[in-house]
């Protein structure tokens, strides 16, 4: 049966990974080689403990037995939806170096195939020259295998091998190219089931991303909201790409991911629109979580002296540029900014703690630079100096 989550007001279906996939085929090849039984479904158990039953298709198959399932993400906008991901199970007669071994059944070997990304750099779930099949997933596929082989007298060691078709067109859709993953997609999951547009996906690649930059070595990073962000850090800020981790609306546990990582400097380059909510402490700056944008603005022009008719015009401005403009024409521009960057600072220095030093450059596609708040200068310096 279907199974639903409720966001936003809507019924959302739950979907399930790349990882139930692949240990739902990989049960069917085992019992087919090892039982001869040709199966049309598959029961596997999630890592919470519960049973998912999906459905299996059988491939011909010149070594071994191979199935595959397609994967199905319910509700969320996956680009890994109805992707096909297929298992071969067959005896092994010499295992390939890049293979991993089930440390409770040591004859299984699990390999990547065509269409499985290979790591390429360190910080990820495998060590590079690894296929870029993470942990829960392979215990999956493991305990589906080894549950089999339980059952029978086979005494030869096994060679479970995943492909995925479409895999390495597929990976030029997702952050595989940017985390160091060559060739294709990554065997995911952690319980086994896509909950429809999941936020802990999302914060857990953002953690991955800046683990990744400290296994490289880095100290010094540089967060932005997204491509806007980026293109300004590269072009205008000269900054150097492979600083650079897009933290997308998830400001407060990309902070929180520096600090479990020991990064030592942290500088965050964004438009106002997003960055503005910082001055009152909003660190998810996704519109549905909070706006603010207007009472922000408006809270410290009349600081700054604009008059009540004033700030009921700013509430008019549908856009943070169209508020500038506003603020621009009444003479006030820059003593908002002025008044807002402390604010900013306060609140990542709350979150960052004494962990990590933060700062922030803010500017707008109209008005170009807008300000940057009190340590940013300090950020700023200390990478240049350290990459020239």
């Amino acid at each position: 049966m279907d199974e639903y989550v409720v966001k936003n007001k809507k019924k959302l279906r739950v979907g399930f990974t790349t990882g139930s996939c692949a240990a739902a085929a990989a049960g069917a090849a085992a019992l087919d080689l090892l039982c001869g039984a040709c199966s049309t479904e598959i029961r596997i158990c999630l890592p919470g403990g519960e049973d998912l039953t999906l459905p299996v298709q059988k491939h011909p198959c010149t070594e071994g037995r191979e199935y595959s399932v397609i994967k199905d993400s319910g509700d969320d906008p996956d680009v890994t939806n109805h992707a096909e991901i297929r298992v071969r199970v067959s005896a092994a007669g010499s295992c390939p170096d890049d293979a991993f071994r089930d440390s409770g059944t040591p004859e299984i070997f699990l390999a990547g195939g065509d269409g499985v990304g290979i790591v390429t750099k360190k910080g990820l779930e495998q060590s590079p020259g690894m296929p870029a099949i993470n942990p829960v997933p392979r215990q999956m596929i493991f305990h589906a295998v080894r549950k089999v082989l339980e059952e029978t007298e086979w005494t030869r060691d096994l060679l479970v091998t995943v492909s995925v078709p479409e895999g390495r067109s597929l990976a030029k859709k997702t952050f595989n190219p940017n985390l160091g993953i060559e060739g294709g997609i990554s065997i995911l999951g952690t319980s086994g089931r896509v909950e429809p547009m999941s936020e802990r996906a999302i914060v857990d690649t953002i953690d991955l991303s800046i683990r990744q930059k400290r296994e490289e070595g880095r100290t010094d990073l540089v967060l932005v909201p997204g491509q806007y962000g980026s293109k300004y850090a590269r072009e205008e800020l000269k900054l150097p790409e492979h600083l650079l981790v897009q933290c997308s609306n998830y400001i407060g546990e990309a902070l929180d991911s520096t600090i479990l990582h020991q990064v030592e400097r942290v500088l965050l380059v964004g438009n106002l629109g997003k960055l503005v909510k910082l001055a009152a402490g909003i660190m998810n700056t996704h519109s549905h979580t909070a706006d603010g944008r207007w009472e922000i603005l408006a809270s410290h022009a009349a600081l700054c002296g604009a008059s009540g008719s004033q700030i009921r015009a700013l509430k008019e401005e549908v856009t943070t540029d169209g508020m500038l403009e506003r603020l621009e024409d009444w003479g006030i521009r820059e003593k908002v900014i002025d008044s807002i960057l402390p604010e900013i600072q306060h609140h990542l220095d709350r979150r960052a703690g004494e962990s990590v030093l933060c700062g922030a450059v803010l500017f707008s596609e109209r008005y170009g630079y807008l300000g940057q708040t009190e340590r940013a200068q300090d950020i700023l310096e200390h990478i240049r100096r350290e990459e020239s």
